[in-house]
């Protein structure tokens, strides 16, 4: 039994000193093994002319807004007018009842009649008496009473005259006209309501959208850069295009129509720290309506020689951007740039690039300025045999 138990402990002793000579042995388990060459993927760079552009947010305002509102008191008798829809400037909106206001000026009138009256025979009786004390048989003081009367008929018959101005004014005052022309909002009062008592009463709005106000902001910072590039895109052999506005619908759709900036703000907002800026963009169609939120791309100049490239390639450290450029020798290199804006993929920059030059957009983790990189294998889809139905993966012919 001893012998027995022997012999299986030198088997298995055995065994362990073969499983050992097994584990294999190279250049890879040493300490000195040398690191594969990383793998990047780069874009080329071209140098073009690009927009300087800024994609902000802005909401939409009426470019004239008028309250029409009743300057005279009475019972509305009419809307004339289909609410929502387009009005000319002068159009009638409303009518007031206008009896009370035709008795006012017919009674004013009345008033201008005998005043001038009153003024024809003031001016005759004066007449008279110069005539008399021409030959003296009245005193100076009933001539001198006489041209006191005539003078202060004439100043009654004038203030007759404005009265029935006055009335003629409000009469006019009863058809509500528009003051503008511009879309009429919804109607505020209804047929028989009284208005006008005591205050002027809002009856609607008139609104010109045509064209149409985008009221947006910037921080001093970023105005100042703006500024700065398009001072700079003007210091350059074409000169630069006049800031536009081009308007995104929700959703992202591109208005048709473009615009400009036309006020920009003399004082920063203290609570906000911004400045508030406005673009005038045409609306033909009434697509946009005041109140909207939009998103606007604002284009400040032409930037020459620039590169757009994609936002990946670019890098920031406490010296400024950079990007990482593969060189014709293998060796990667840094390049310093300047930002002027970004698209919604691509960074606009100008700097130390050259046209041509190979921009790593992957595998910049992997890689150090002055170390040895190779391009990535482009992967191709795999080409089936014409005429052969693909087989199952790993299949072999």
């Amino acid at each position: 039994m001893r012998s027995m138990l022997f012999r299986l402990a030198a088997l298995a002793a055995c065994a362990t000193l073969l499983v050992g000579c097994d584990k294999p042995s190279g250049p890879a388990a040493g300490p000195g093994a040398q690191m594969p060459t990383p793998e990047v993927s780069v874009v080329i760079a071209h140098a073009q002319s690009a927009p300087l552009t800024r994609e902000l947010v802005g909401r939409l305002a009426a470019t004239r807004t008028a309250q029409v509102r009743a300057r005279v008191a009475g019972i509305v008798l009419d809307r004339t007018y289909t609410e929502g829809t387009d009005v000319k400037q002068g159009q009638i909106l409303f009518q007031i009842d206008p009896a009370q206001l035709k008795a006012k000026l017919n009674a004013e009138e009345a008033a201008l009649a005998k005043a001038e009256a009153d003024a024809v025979n003031a001016a005759l009786t004066a007449q008279r008496y110069t005539e008399l004390r021409e030959k003296k048989t009245i005193s100076q003081q009933d001539v001198d009473t006489a041209q006191a009367a005539e003078r202060t008929t004439a100043a009654a018959v004038q203030q007759a005259r404005a009265n029935v101005e006055s009335a003629r004014l409000d009469l006019s005052y009863a058809t509500v006209r528009a003051p503008i022309a511009g879309r009429a909002g919804r109607a505020l009062v209804t047929e028989g309501a009284l208005v006008g008592q005591g205050e002027a009463t809002l009856l609607t709005t008139v609104e010109q959208i045509d064209p149409i106000y985008v009221n947006f902001s910037q921080s001093v910072q970023e105005l100042t850069e703006l500024q700065r590039e398009a001072a700079g895109a003007q210091g350059t052999k074409t000169p630069a295009a006049k800031a536009k506005v081009e308007v995104l619908l929700p959703g992202g759709t591109a208005y048709p129509e473009t615009g400009a900036v036309d006020f920009s703000d003399l004082a920063v907002d203290p609570g906000t720290g911004a400045v508030s800026l406005r673009a005038t963009v045409p609306n033909p169609h009434r697509v946009l309506l005041p109140g909207m939120f939009v998103t606007l791309r604002l284009t400040t100049g032409q930037l020459e020689h620039a590169f757009l490239l994609p936002h990946a390639a670019l890098s920031r450290d406490a010296k400024g951007a950079s990007v990482m450029v593969l060189e014709a020798d293998g060796k990667v290199a840094l390049r310093r740039v300047e930002t002027h804006g970004m698209t919604r993929t691509d960074w606009i920059m100008t700097g130390d690039l050259a046209d041509g030059d190979q921009v790593i957009v992957a595998g910049l983790q992997k890689v150090k300025p002055g170390a040895i990189a190779k391009l990535a294998p482009v992967e191709t889809p795999a080409k089936t045999p014409s005429g052969s139905p693909p087989g199952p993966a790993g299949a072999k012919g």
